[in-house]
């Protein structure tokens, strides 16, 4: 957690932002492709003439098979399709790709609804936490666990390099769910005393919370190392969730449960 925290600090210093964000959160052009095109020889000469280029291939889901080429880049319109239009050497028309634009004002406000939605989110989280548990250290472990998910997760995204898109905050969105739920299951069983010894109670907790992060992860594993065509914003979400699932796992067992553990037995919770 402190790592990834002084990763984002020095990121942040460095590029101004938290995260790398894509096309459709920063403003540029996508130009979408069809047909029978060299994409090697695509991508190594536009990246040398217009240079920060993305590429994406969208293929069928039951035949794998390519059925178009994503291009996203800040630079015009105009100067992309004519670029693109150079390399391939014949003339884009309506049957073979398509072109949109995203100016960069709108794109940047969306961007800071979607992050006023992420926080929202959080806060409203965290209400109901304190609201659960009405007592200071639980909720704020719960809190902080649910957090240091986050953060990690964020920091191993920056640091491969991914661009986040607009599925990637909705992933984020969709993590403070996947991380609380454990965090709740453990502080419940643990403040309970009717029910065994504290670390019976604890132990159980995390027989059923582990479960349920690994059939989470089984679920979403296989969905991004073995489908094929599948969407890149569907794979993007799959690859946050099982980054701050993994991170959960952390969070959760080892600092959360010994922060619980200190907190039952100071408070006499046997």
């Amino acid at each position: 957690m402190l790592l990834s925290v002084i990763y984002l600090g020095f990121f942040y210093f460095r590029t101004g932002d938290f995260i790398i964000r894509d096309v459709s959160l920063s403003g540029g052009t996508t130009l979408t492709l069809t047909g029978d095109i060299d994409t090697t020889k695509l991508e190594s000469q536009l990246k040398l003439k217009l240079g920060d280029v993305s590429f994406r291939k969208l293929s069928d889901i039951s035949s794998g098979k390519n059925i178009a080429f994503i291009i996203e880049s800040s630079a015009p319109p105009e100067e992309l399709e004519k670029a693109v239009e150079d390399i391939l050497g014949f003339k884009l028309t309506q049957e073979n790709y398509s072109i949109e634009f995203s100016g960069p004002s709108l794109s940047n406000n969306f961007y800071h609804q979607l992050i006023i939605a992420l926080l929202i989110s959080f806060c409203l989280m965290s209400l109901v936490i304190f609201f659960l548990f009405r007592t200071f250290v639980p909720s704020i472990a719960v809190i902080f666990a649910a957090f240091a998910d986050i953060v990690m997760a964020l920091a191993l995204v920056n640091f491969l390099g991914i661009k986040l898109s607009t599925a990637g905050i909705a992933a984020f969105l969709m993590l403070i769910g996947y991380s609380v739920d454990t965090d709740i299951l453990l502080t419940t069983r643990a403040l309970k005393k009717s029910e065994g010894t504290l670390n019976q109670r604890i132990f159980g907790a995390f027989k059923t919370g582990s479960f349920m992060t690994m059939t989470a992860l089984v679920a979403i594993l296989p969905a991004f190392f073995i489908v094929t065509g599948l969407p890149d914003s569907f794979r993007q979400i799959f690859f946050i969730l099982a980054l701050g699932l993994f991170a959960d796992l952390v969070n959760t067992w080892l600092t959360n449960a010994g922060i619980i553990k200190w907190y039952c037995d100071k408070k006499g919770i046997k």
